[in-house]
């Protein structure tokens, strides 16, 4: 065989054959293969650290929040998600305390350049505003009333969402919310003001 001949082989085996580089090599399982290439994270948080305590500290300045659970409820609706281990240190960081809300319960809030730590509700009544909106938008399928309950229909798992984006929109006409699977029970302190609070959701989601 000549020399040229033993090249030509050589060179097939190393390109074209199963083990080589071609087809098993470097080019599936290296620097042009998928394990090779970094894919981000199905649930990816913002970009820097920096950018998502600056979302925590607008959040806690807008609404009380009253546990870190709710906090990362907060932040799941803004398409941030947050282990509890980098919550609780992104609190710290952030010099987060608890103190006693306008009703009595403890809530997180920061210490302000006056040392005025109490959270200021409806700061940001604007931003909550949109929240629901969008959310209503996105989730609300239906909207029924009877007296002063009105009934909303999310997809599945999504009730609690909603109904976490309409406790923080702090509306004078609701007393509170139940939120199941894909079922908001909303009351209303007017007897009969389930009728316009139902309307006023659907309004809402056809706002988006």
């Amino acid at each position: 065989m000549k020399p040229d001949e033993n090249l030509s082989i050589f060179g097939g085996m190393m390109l074209g054959g199963a083990g080589g580089l071609g087809a098993g090599g470097l080019g599936t399982t290296g620097l042009g293969g998928a394990p090779g290439h970094a894919t981000p994270a199905a649930n990816a948080q913002p970009a820097t650290k920096t950018a998502r305590q600056a979302r925590i500290k607008a959040l806690l300045k807008a609404t009380y929040v009253r546990s870190q659970s709710e906090l990362a409820e907060l932040l799941a609706l803004d398409g941030v998600q947050v282990t509890q281990a980098t919550l609780s240190r992104d609190l710290v960081e952030l010099g987060a305390i608890r103190v006693r809300g306008e009703d009595g319960g403890l809530v997180y809030a920061l210490r302000s350049e006056g040392g005025d730590p109490t959270p200021k509700a409806g700061v940001s009544q604007e931003v909550l505003d949109a929240r629901l909106a969008k959310l209503c938008a996105e989730l609300l399928v239906t909207a029924e009333a009877s007296g002063n309950i009105v009934v909303l229909r999310t997809p599945p798992g999504a009730a609690n969402f909603l109904a976490l984006a309409i406790d923080h929109s702090v509306l004078p006409a609701i007393l509170g919310t139940i939120a199941g699977d894909d079922t908001v029970m909303v009351i209303t302190r007017d007897p009969l003001g389930g009728e316009a609070m139902a309307n006023r959701f659907l309004e809402l989601a056809a706002m988006q």
